[in-house]
């Protein structure tokens, strides 16, 4: 037999498990509805990124080596002196990276079909199959032409607002909102943020995480976070970051307005039967730096090398319990990283009084070392005791300044 799988949407996670999946002959099908789609996102990605995935220069819209963390009340500390010569954060266009990596998946064997999935039908044996009714838009149609697939095994890579996981009974996670807008700038505004990246903090621009202006190709993604559901919030909070920016975008000229849900935390069953959920469906999101591209890719090839091994390269059907080995890899592997960020949030996202003491905390050059290191090669780095001991008390030192301690 040849396993066959179904990896439904076509963003990095699932153009990554496809990729895999088809490099070690499995039978593999991509459904992604919208394929010109522009995600809204910061696009940022960690130079690990680029090696492990083998991503073309060509891509990266910039490579940044510099950033400002500004406080509530405005101070500003330039970061970045630790970085060697041929490091940076790379700043992408999220349709240009989905359309490479969803090439690439297809150059290998991945059969893509553009589609939009409606239903999964559950199986009703051990082995029986999973049948996904979709609308077919090959044709151009937007409405689409019913059809079904049938498949042994489903992978859910389609986003916060997954129709898998729904499907499984996943259970539901809490989610942020990223609201973003492209605004293309004049020459001598765009040549600031050459490889300059910019975060703001406070109640003005996000109550719950960040806001920020991140350069790409020819102009500046400006946008913010926030836990709030409410539109007049989130266009508050925008009006924020745009003030308090202003003189760095005057002149500029917005050429889209993006928005999109952003997965809070993982999501109760990630595995369920021969269903796996990767990336945003299964809440791989970080906190603190909302990041979510490199762990939904990330998260994806594991589930999916988890897979061409217990199928063994897709001569038997895995479990259950062969696809949750993909989870306690994971979880073995990034567990600690999310508990970090997630006490970072709580203690520094509370009031303006502890972003003050975060943004001051940034000034010290072996907490920039150690953000920077845990950042673009995604583990928390373990500093030496002296370093953590003081990084320790500088952590400390800033909170007391600030009154951040005060309940």
């Amino acid at each position: 037999m040849t396993l066959r799988v179904a990896v439904v949407g076509g963003g990095p996670a699932g153009s990554s498990a496809a990729e895999t999946l088809a490099k070690a002959g499995i039978e593999t099908y991509l459904i992604e509805r919208k394929l010109d789609n522009v995600k809204p996102c910061g696009g940022a990605i960690p130079l690990c990124m680029v090696a492990e995935f083998d991503l073309p220069e060509e891509i990266i819209d910039r490579k940044v080596r510099k950033m400002k963390m500004i406080s509530p009340s405005n101070v500003e500390v330039s970061i970045g002196s630790t970085l060697k010569d041929d490091e940076y954060i790379g700043m992408c266009r999220r349709e240009v990276l989905d359309g490479f990596l969803r090439d690439r998946a297809v150059a290998c064997g991945t059969k893509l079909i553009n589609g939009t999935m409606h239903k999964l039908e559950l199986p009703t044996s051990a082995n029986g199959v999973y049948t996904l009714h979709y609308a077919d838009h090959s044709d151009g149609n937007l409405e689409g032409k019913a059809a079904t697939l049938e498949v042994d095994l489903v992978i859910g890579a389609d986003g916060a607002n997954s129709r898998v996981a729904k499907a499984i009974d996943a259970g539901d996670y809490n989610y942020a909102i990223a609201f973003q807008e492209r605004i293309s700038l004049p020459d001598d505004k765009m040549a600031y943020y050459e490889d300059l990246a910019e975060m703001y903090v406070g109640d003005d621009v996000s109550t719950d995480f960040y806001a920020w202006v991140f350069p790409k190709y020819n102009h500046v993604a400006v946008g913010t976070g926030t836990m709030s559901p409410n539109k007049a919030d989130i266009k508050k909070l925008q009006a924020g970051i745009r003030a308090r920016a202003a003189a760095k975008l005057r002149g500029g000229k917005i050429i889209r307005v993006e928005a999109h849900p952003i997965p809070e935390h993982p999501r109760p069953r990630r595995v369920v039967g021969r269903v796996a959920l990767v990336g945003d469906a299964a809440g791989t999101v970080t906190k603190s730096s909302g990041e979510g591209i490199y762990f939904a890719a990330k998260s994806a090839r594991m589930c999916a090398e988890t897979i061409v091994e217990f199928s063994e390269n897709g001569r038997r059907i895995p479990t259950e319990a062969d696809l949750k080995v993909y989870l306690k890899r994971w979880d073995k592997q990034y567990g600690l990283t999310y508990k970090v960020l997630d006490i970072l949030q709580t203690v520094f996202y509370r009031t303006d009084a502890t972003r003050e003491a975060f943004v001051e905390m940034c000034s010290d050059i072996d907490v920039q070392k150690l953000t920077f290191d845990s950042y673009l090669y995604k583990t928390v780095v373990p500093a030496n005791p002296l370093v953590q001991l003081k990084i320790t008390a500088k952590t400390i030192g800033s909170l007391i300044r600030g009154n951040a301690l005060a309940p």
